[in-house]
């Protein structure tokens, strides 16, 4: 399982430094730089939760829009001849190479969450 917590639709990674004796993390997928800490797993969702609240807020009091979490764009580095053979695939069902991998995924994603 993946060291990660959400709120409010924003990610943030969890690690733990020995050496300092604490939790730390940031908000992954955006540019922004949000981080949080925390000497104890029990205050840590709370900081966690603090800091999202606190860059919303931030980015409102500057009259910017906070960064999204995902825009529905990523590129992906695959083998040729695989790239080959996903088109081919979707050819065959008639769909366009982004609904043929959008509809894979959602069908693949649907099935480990049911």
């Amino acid at each position: 399982m993946a060291n990660t917590i959400e709120y409010k639709g924003y990610i943030g990674s969890i690690e733990y430094s020995s050496e300092d004796k604490c939790f730390f993390g940031k908000l992954e997928m955006i540019d922004d730089l949000v981080t949080f800490e925390s000497d104890n797993a029990n205050d840590l969702e709370k900081n966690f939760h603090d800091s999202v609240d606190e860059y919303l807020q931030t980015c409102k009091e500057l009259g910017r829009e906070p960064q999204k979490v995902y825009k529905g764009v990523f590129n992906v580095r695959i083998n040729p001849e695989l790239h080959k053979k996903i088109y081919k695939e979707a050819l065959k069902t008639g769909m366009s190479l982004n609904s043929f991998v959008q509809q894979t995924l959602a069908n693949r994603v649907l099935k480990i969450h049911s």
